[in-house]
């Protein structure tokens, strides 16, 4: 099978949607390695992204007037490539196809990864939701078949796209094997030496942005008297400064704020913290969930959207706008042992179930399904 994926974000983003994209390319060229995988990116960035397999293709734009207007060769021209490349299997790995694509014999899928631009539109500048709509519809409804990342990600696309629930396929994210191998004490040591951090530690690791809502978890923390460092890792927005400024008024001291933190470096910080707080507001899936309890580390999160179909039974769940529940729940999981150790061991073994093997069978089996349709 000639398989094209849309490689965008595979080669330019280091977070969700590139570690998403760059999972799955890897994944099925190890565990189906007789199909032959062409990445379509549009410009050429850092290669180094992806170290390619035997059966991986790069391809780029032909010309010099498609790589200055990489845009519009990704959303535009990128069809006909594909019909001169035989492929057989197109996946949008980030929520979008390239139009004008229905005139040959294609089959196309796309991962849809939320609509949250559709279901909170205030946290998303106007002209912003208008190309995220334009976009992510033309594709559930251009698309053969569609891989929603969550039950509550599928739900979205039949409410607000008026999509048949049976075109639409729920497959799980895994996430990198690292987070659940065991780190030695002078390796955790060396990270914590590295970024200055203290011996026992809170936990928080995603976008500073308001869906998020550490603000709202830094307010839990200050009015619940909790005495534990909190360690902030993820890219900061405008929202940060909102952050920051309480931190300042309320003189709240042992938060400590990471940026840019290697992948490969996380699996310590997430080891070695007491707590692993997530208390976003809504989410497609919830990555950091399954890779705090893969690290062994006990989670709180939000009550609602996805977070109980990453998190399982053994988490603690929290309406996060309601910050005494939340300031209740972290005193809780820290103050009781038992509880930890609990959610600790019942936690790792839900993660178990989201593994890569099993992520690259049911995606495979999609585009099976996707052939025979």
């Amino acid at each position: 099978m000639r398989i094209g994926f849309d490689a965008k974000r595979a080669f330019s983003n280091f977070s969700g949607l590139g570690n998403y994209s760059r999972l799955i390319i890897n994944l099925l060229s190890n565990c189906y390695p007789d199909n032959q995988y062409y990445l379509y990116i549009p410009h050429h960035w850092n290669q180094k992204a992806i170290q390619l397999h035997p059966n991986q293709y790069l391809r780029f734009p032909d010309n010099w007037i498609s790589s200055s207007f990489h845009q519009f060769w990704r959303s535009y021209l990128l069809a006909s490539k594909l019909v001169n490349d035989r492929i057989d299997l197109y996946h949008g790995l980030s929520n979008e196809l390239p139009f004008r694509s229905g005139n040959n014999k294609l089959k196309k899928v796309v991962s849809i990864h939320d609509l949250i631009f559709m279901r909170f539109p205030h946290w998303y500048p106007a002209i912003d939701r208008r190309i995220y709509q334009k976009k992510s519809r033309y594709s559930c409804l251009e698309a053969d078949r569609i891989i929603a990342i969550s039950r509550q990600t599928r739900s979205d696309i039949v409410e607000f796209y008026n999509i048949d629930e049976e075109k639409i396929d729920v497959v799980y994210q895994s996430c990198d094997p690292i987070f659940s191998c065991k780190l030695g004490k002078k390796e955790i040591k060396k990270a914590l030496s590295k970024y200055e951090l203290p011996s026992d530690y809170m936990l928080y690791v995603g976008t500073i942005e308001e869906r998020k809502n550490l603000l709202g978890l830094i307010t839990a923390i200050e009015i619940g008297s909790i005495d534990i460092p909190l360690v902030v890792v993820g890219r900061p927005t405008a929202y940060a400064k909102k952050v920051k400024d309480y931190i300042a008024e309320k003189k709240i001291e042992n938060i400590f704020f990471l940026e840019n933190v290697p992948n490969k470096e996380l699996p310590a910080l997430y080891q070695k913290a007491m707590l692993f707080i997530y208390p976003s507001k809504f989410e497609g899936f919830g990555l950091p969930i399954l890779e705090a309890m893969n690290s062994g580390t006990p989670v709180i999160t939000s009550k609602g959207s996805c977070f109980s179909e990453a998190g399982g039974k053994h988490t603690l769940y929290v309406d996060p706008s309601n910050i005494d529940e939340l300031s209740d729940a972290i005193d809780r999981v820290l103050t009781n042992s038992s509880l930890r150790k609990k959610m600790i061991q019942k936690g790792y073994k839900h993660a178990s179930k989201f593994s890569q093997e099993i992520m690259a069978d049911n995606i495979m089996k999609v585009y099976n399904k996707t052939l025979k349709d």
